[in-house]
């Protein structure tokens, strides 16, 4: 079920009237996010101690939020939409769920890969989709590529979740925009053939899989990797710091990269307020929470990367578009499922 939460920094007396530029109390910002992460409270609440804006919110997940906003149409309440996955904002922008804004903000620190080219949405925040590996069983000169993960070498070695999941499904569309159709279906036929097992679970699953020797690498987003090894559970810590994170394609493209991002709705009763809160949501001290807080990269140079993302070292980056993410997702997923990609 869907729930509705208000996150109220506090009244205005306890801001203080800090500046002029200050909005009243009264004034909202309504977001339908789904994002499931403690630190977006910290987020919201910033933002309202910073514009004396109160953030109302609905969570859920991205089908959840978005069949909502299409049935209220006109009467929608929200004013910008927060989700998971360039996929998941492609699919919104589609839907006409999104409006276009022009912001120079968010213009100027935003690269033009990580957003729409007509404003419709834009990324917050980055994620790599990486190789999480037993060193015990896998030499890291043995890794090199995606596509080298459908070499007969690694049969019966590979752990990953289902190709339901939109983070696989934005993996196989990127690899479609660069690799063509032809080829990339070849990869994940071979891929699927490497499977140590069926796909069940989600990231964290594969990894815990991998430190139970049920598979000797699994394909994960960096930041699960990350909250594992934070973990405030000695036996999990103690585990996933036997394993080691591997970026593909550093010789080539670059490791793929997928984001968390939003946009205003298109019908959003507080356009203005939505516009602030983007922007105040890729500043250097939301960057900060979104690197700290949840082990995500920031999208701001001079914003760096948690401590124990740091540490991995710097990597190159697939530079190719999001937006390619959406656009070739209904042939990823079909792609997916002529190769047995369950």
């Amino acid at each position: 079920m869907m729930k509705r939460r208000n996150f109220l920094a506090g009244s205005a007396a306890g801001l203080g009237l800090m500046a002029a530029r200050r909005a009243t109390a009264a004034e909202t910002v309504n977001v339908y996010s789904a994002r499931h992460y403690p630190s977006d409270q910290i987020l919201f609440d910033m933002f309202t101690k910073e514009t004396g804006i109160a953030v109302q919110v609905i969570n859920g997940n991205a089908e959840e939020l978005m069949q909502r906003q299409k049935q209220e149409a006109e009467n929608s309440p929200a004013d910008v939409l927060i989700t998971v996955d360039a996929g998941n904002l492609w699919r919104a922008q589609e839907m006409g769920l999104l409006q276009g804004v022009k912001s120079a903000v968010l213009e100027k620190e935003i690269p033009e890969n990580l957003r729409d080219p007509q404003g419709r949405w834009f990324a917050l925040s980055k994620r790599a989709r990486v190789i999480i590996y037993s060193p015990d069983k896998v030499k890291v000169e043995e890794l090199s590529t995606y596509q080298d993960l459908a070499n007969p070498k690694w049969k019966g070695r590979l752990l990953v979740r289902s190709s339901n999941n939109i983070y696989n499904q934005s993996l196989v569309a990127a690899m479609i925009e660069t690799e063509g159709v032809e080829k990339t279906e070849a990869w994940a036929k071979g891929l699927v053939a490497n499977f140590a097992r069926k796909p069940e679970g989600g990231d964290i699953d594969q990894i815990m899989a991998l430190t139970a020797g049920l598979g000797d690498l699994a394909i994960s987003n960096s930041y699960y990797f990350a909250r594992m090894l934070n973990s405030d559970k000695p036996e999990v810590k103690a585990k996933v710091e036997k394993l080691k994170i591997f970026f593909p394609n550093q010789a080539e493209r670059g490791t793929h990269i997928n984001i968390s991002g939003a946009g205003v709705a298109a019908y959003a009763p507080n356009r203005a307020n939505a516009v602030k809160f983007l922007e105040f949501l890729i500043s250097p001290e939301a960057q900060k929470v979104f690197a700290d807080a949840n082990n995500e990269f920031p999208l701001r140079a001079d914003v760096p990367p948690a401590p124990v993302v740091a540490a991995w070292g710097e990597f190159k980056a697939d530079p190719v578009s999001v937006t390619a993410l959406g656009k070739n997702n209904a042939e990823a997923v079909k792609l997916m499922d002529r190769v047995g990609w369950r």
